[in-house]
């Protein structure tokens, strides 16, 4: 791998104007090159597609499915980078985030991806939305979470990308399953992302807490079912 790998950035969005072109800035501000950005649109009905388009430097692809782990997968298919990095549309990342990411993901061939920490952060004169802990506005945080993801494209190939099947939570069930696999990572002990809260957070949702539960039980299973391969393997 080249010591400056591309870095395909993909941000999934749907109705996000609000906070669009604060996201797509906070990647152009980034010290490191080269990258590129996807933006994937889920066919929108406000002005996403007119800020999206025009940013020079976005490639807009407009989302044909629903939701957001088919959005992911659409940016990963079109994604040119030999690295993959997410961002949602209304959070912002540090301006040293994907160079610090891929020095260490770059120096350490046998990582397959790293996050960070992160802190969240309340919307400008916004209430705390009902389902989030305001204490966890405190201090910062290890975030498994996509915005904070840099991920060799390869290891898709290897274990499967997002399970479109849930609409949310898709995270949690690909790091799990990554985590299955026993796939190699790494945390970076700084804070790289800011993840905005704010009343339309899909995160908060009670579909979310469902989607949860169901992407621990297809953990569960998976493990299940190794153990079981395994038992059989070992008395043949």
């Amino acid at each position: 791998m080249d010591n400056t790998p591309l870095v395909s950035v993909i941000i999934a969005v749907r109705n996000g104007e609000r906070f669009l072109a604060s996201a797509i800035n906070s990647v152009l501000a980034q010290d490191y090159r080269p990258l590129e950005i996807i933006v994937v649109d889920g066919r929108s009905t406000d002005k996403t597609a007119q800020i999206a388009q025009s940013f020079s430097r976005v490639r807009y692809i407009e989302q044909q499915e629903r939701g957001i782990p088919d959005a992911y997968n659409i940016g990963i298919d079109a994604a040119q980078g030999e690295l993959i990095a997410f961002l949602s549309h209304d959070d912002r990342w540090t301006p040293d985030k994907l160079s610090v990411q891929v020095k260490y993901i770059t120096e350490h061939p046998e990582i397959q991806y790293t996050v960070a920490r992160m802190k969240f952060f309340l919307e400008q004169d916004q209430p705390t939305p009902s389902g989030f802990r305001p204490e966890l506005l405190q201090d910062d945080h290890v975030g498994r979470v996509m915005e904070t993801l840099v991920v060799r494209k390869s290891l898709f190939a290897k274990i499967g990308l997002f399970r479109t099947d849930l609409s949310t939570a898709e995270d949690v069930e690909w790091f799990a399953r990554a985590n299955d696999h026993g796939i190699k990572m790494a945390i970076i002990p700084k804070v790289l992302l800011y993840k905005r809260v704010h009343d339309s957070n899909s995160s908060l949702t009670l579909e979310n807490n469902r989607n949860l539960l169901k992407a621990l039980r297809h953990s569960v299973q998976r493990k299940r079912t190794d153990s079981s391969s395994g038992s059989r393997s070992a008395h043949q």
